[in-house]
């Protein structure tokens, strides 16, 4: 049988133009394990994506921030408001999340800010130094989340609800933010597009970038 799988969205499940990539649908839902889709993104968005890709609901959403499966949602962090303050106060002294008006990439987030990777870098890590905050940069977004909330601690939670051991799960990523998923999974593999930080942290890096190293991860994975 295949092991359970711990999977980054952007930059792992998508193409280097950034959608998801068509051979994700078929891939994953030919698993036979559990499929947990772990990312950045604001929690509707992985729910979303797992209603198309017609699979169980299995979420580690906002860099651990917001944990889903078998009809359980926790939402991890303990003072979701101090993220909120430090963005309004970054816009206050002349930053810019960078995302519009109608900002429906913070719009339905319960735990963090996301901000756009153009926005005023030192200001903002100023401002999150003073609210005591982290900066952690996805190659999608910056997010301003608080210390010790990680996608590690999500995949500890989501395998408690779905009784497994996490070492059991492979996990892929391209990110700074999959680092504590592989630290806490028991094998991993960055896809050739991920940043320094997630290449030093795997066991492996695939030859392929964004799915095409997905796709061998798991190749290498189900042929075991």
């Amino acid at each position: 049988m295949s092991p359970p799988l711990a999977l980054d969205i952007d930059g792992t499940l998508t193409s280097s133009a950034g959608g998801i990539d068509p051979r994700a649908f078929e891939a994953l839902r030919g698993w036979d394990a559990p499929v947990v889709l772990a990312t950045g993104k604001a929690f509707p968005y992985p729910v979303a994506l797992c209603h198309f890709m017609d699979l169980p609901e299995r979420v580690i959403a906002e860099n651990g921030g917001v944990v889903y499966a078998d009809d359980e949602v926790t939402v991890t962090v303990p003072d979701a408001d101090r993220p909120r303050e430090a963005a309004q106060a970054f816009v206050d002294r002349g930053g810019d999340l960078g995302w519009g008006a109608a900002d429906t990439v913070n719009r339905w987030r319960e735990t963090e800010v996301a901000v756009r990777r153009d926005a005023d870098d030192a200001l903002l890590r100023a401002v999150a130094e003073e609210f005591g905050l982290d900066v952690v940069d996805t190659g999608y977004a910056y997010h301003l989340k608080l210390p010790g909330v990680e996608k590690g601690e999500g995949l500890r939670a989501v395998a408690a609800t779905l009784g497994l051991d996490p070492a059991a799960f492979v996990a892929v990523g391209d990110s700074e933010n999959d680092v504590s998923t592989f630290e806490v999974a028991g094998e991993s593999f960055a896809v050739a597009n991920a940043d320094d930080r997630a290449r030093a942290a795997a066991d492996r890096v695939t030859d392929g970038a964004h799915m095409d190293g997905t796709l061998e991860a798991l190749a290498a994975r189900r042929d075991r």
